[in-house]
């Protein structure tokens, strides 16, 4: 058979298969029938609150754009999207939706005129989202949200891939569609965190792992790989589970809370993606909910085995001061000590300290921190590649802000510091290869606009 005929017989079987697909399964109508919605001041304000709790504003606005009118790049594997229109423009964007509309788009990731979502719109998420919290996004997007007048672009993504009915055996395959169901006998306090975590925040989207489908591995902590880690558009997303190196296990309830309405804690400092999360989502919403998050995220296993070891964070904090080593006997921090120790000692050792202890809560600990200690070291590559995005919080810039130092380090003076910060005062980490510093200097050049993260807040 010739190459062409092959792929026009390819695509005729699948569309054959999503045809039986659609048929058995869906597209589903709304659950939501009523067109006539109730629209009060609570109710505009708990949309408000949703839409933050959401992060819708992160992907729907673009930089100098008008709030929720789109336009933002995003780099997918497939290639780039630009993100669409959600103000209530009635050409462009979602002012002819009705509420069952909506609610289609975002639980079922289908849009007003039948066109199938890419799942880089987090639907698979907001799959679990109440229909009283569907209601209330409703009428905060209808009626709260300025109309924006600005076409939707097309994808940049490379046909066949960028065909959309394939994406109904996709959802038929992958794509949850139930609601989020309290766990019985798991407190008010868990089940709330839950559905924040697994739903409006669709924390998987970044942290879990996917399949060879790009599907989430694991929508709740039920699944293994849940919330275990994965990679992101030059980031390394970490684990959220209670492994004590590369995880969460030595964070407690209040250093997580404190995480995300501030960006810090006493053990690390947010980065890459997630400081824009905190910055237009997590830092708006009450001490309620982050806390139910943080308890949540308390009770993930550890998604990976750790070494029988006690981290060097966990000896800082039972008092133990002074550089510890898994490794073998730690050099001085200066120029007679290893590789990449002058390095450290001229650039970081100032803020971070001689012993990797960090400063308060605002400078990050290197001793323990899991972004250090992550099994995959593109993040902390980047971050001294290309510095940090301030954390602006309540309207203010932090004090203290990565600097970038890719004009500074080459590829292999920037690994030998890298090494000697991973595997130092208890750090037990694997090398940087200059070659993957390479890759990502080639890669990335961020410049972050601090009035427009303003702007976000």
């Amino acid at each position: 058979m010739r190459p062409a005929a092959w792929v026009a017989a390819t695509f005729v079987s699948m569309a054959t298969i999503v045809v039986v697909a659609i048929v058995v399964r869906g597209p589903a109508p709304s659950r939501l029938r009523s067109t006539a919605v109730e629209i009060s001041a609570d109710e505009v304000a708990r949309g408000a609150y949703l839409a933050r709790a959401g992060n819708c504003s992160a992907c729907h606005t673009a930089p100098d754009g008008q709030p929720f009118a789109g336009g933002l790049k995003m780099a997918t594997p497939l290639g780039v999207i630009e993100t669409t229109n959600i103000t209530p423009d009635p050409e462009t964007g979602i002012g002819a939706y009705r509420l069952q509309d909506f609610d289609r788009a975002l639980r079922q990731g289908v849009a007003r005129d039948g066109h199938y979502l890419y799942p880089a719109m987090p639907y698979p998420s907001y799959a679990k989202l109440s229909d009283a919290d569907v209601r209330s996004l409703y009428v905060y997007f209808r009626t709260e949200v300025l109309p924006v007048k600005r076409a939707n672009v097309p994808s940049a993504i490379p046909w066949p891939l960028n065909l959309r009915w394939p994406l109904a055996l996709w959802n038929a395959a992958f794509a949850p569609t139930e609601p989020y169901r309290e766990i019985p006998g798991a407190s008010p306090e868990w089940n709330r965190g839950a559905y924040l975590v697994q739903g409006l925040g669709h924390c998987g989207a970044c942290h879990t792992p996917r399949g060879l489908a790009q599907q989430e591995r694991a929508y709740s902590e039920v699944g293994e790989p849940f919330l275990a880690g994965a990679p992101l558009d030059h980031w390394s997303s970490p684990d959220l589970g209670g492994d004590p190196q590369s995880g969460l296990g030595h964070w407690s309830v209040e250093d997580i809370a404190g995480y995300l309405k501030t960006g810090h804690n006493r053990l690390s400092s947010s980065f890459g993606t997630m400081t824009e999360v905190i910055n237009s989502s997590t830092q708006h919403l009450s001490d309620v909910d982050v806390t139910d998050m943080a308890i949540y995220l308390k009770t993930l296993r550890p998604s990976k085995s750790s070494p029988d070891i006690e981290s060097t964070a966990a000896k800082i904090n039972s008092g133990v001061s002074g550089p510890v080593s898994r490794v073998g006997p730690v050099g001085p921090v200066g120029p007679a000590g290893p590789a990449g120790a002058a390095s450290y000692w001229q650039y970081c050792g100032s803020c971070h300290g001689a012993h990797g202890e960090g400063q308060g809560d605002e400078i990050a600990p290197l001793a323990g921190n899991p972004a250090v200690e992550d099994k995959d070291p593109t993040s902390i590559i980047n971050i001294v590649l290309n510095g940090s995005m301030p954390i602006v919080v309540g309207g203010l810039p932090d004090r203290y802000k990565m600097p970038p130092f890719r004009n500074v380090l080459d590829d292999a003076a920037l690994a030998d510091l890298l090494r000697f910060v991973r595997q130092n005062w208890g750090n037990a980490a694997s090398p940087v290869r200059p070659s993957q510093v390479a890759t990502l200097r080639a890669e990335t050049d961020f410049v972050r606009d601090e009035a427009q993260l303003l702007r976000m807040q």
